[in-house]
């Protein structure tokens, strides 16, 4: 199912042909330089059936993306329930991560912008949030350029106190903002 797209990309359901290049993308450790480690199989495996597991859940997800012009996955976007201990949570997060060649393309920012108006027009949210590692500059200034606002710094809990990813950006946007 085609949830929506943009001019260049349209966010869907998973696929399983999606899988294959997910573990490389998840492998890759340039792509994952801003999260503990690179995933292995089976880690991007189970990281997959949860992404699976929460559309069956909760009608929402993070929604493969694939560019138009020729059907090539290049990643995901969409939505997920953060419930790890903060003064915030829960609440629904909006991610993404794209392959390295889709970087600089400015895909990013498009399937954000097109998530957050689906999700306050067709879901309902009121709220959405998005962090990252405070060194991630490229992802803060996704979030920004989405319209999203700046609202705190902390320390994620389920990073180890002495990794540089530690400190965390909270940012947020509200339905009709």
């Amino acid at each position: 199912m085609i949830y929506f797209e943009t001019s260049r990309l349209r966010l869907r359901d998973w696929e399983a042909s999606d899988l294959e290049p997910f573990r490389q993308m998840n492998a890759d450790e340039r792509v994952m330089k801003y999260f503990p480690a690179p995933l292995s199989r089976e880690e991007t495996n189970l990281f997959y059936q949860l992404i699976l597991s929460e559309f069956h859940e909760c009608g929402f997800g993070l929604y493969a993306v694939e560019r138009k012009e020729n059907n090539e996955f290049i990643g995901f976007t969409g939505f997920h329930r953060a419930t790890f201990e903060a003064d915030f949570t829960p609440c629904i997060e909006i991610g993404w991560r794209l392959k390295r060649e889709a970087w600089g393309k400015g895909y990013a920012t498009e399937g954000a912008a097109a998530c957050l108006r689906y999700g306050f027009t067709e879901l309902g949210f009121r709220n959405i949030y998005s962090f990252t590692a405070d060194i991630n500059t490229l992802s803060k200034n996704v979030m920004a350029k989405i319209g999203m606002y700046f609202v705190e710094t902390f320390n994620h809990p389920k990073v180890d106190k002495n990794s540089p990813l530690y400190k965390h950006v909270l940012y947020h946007i509200s339905g009709g903002e």
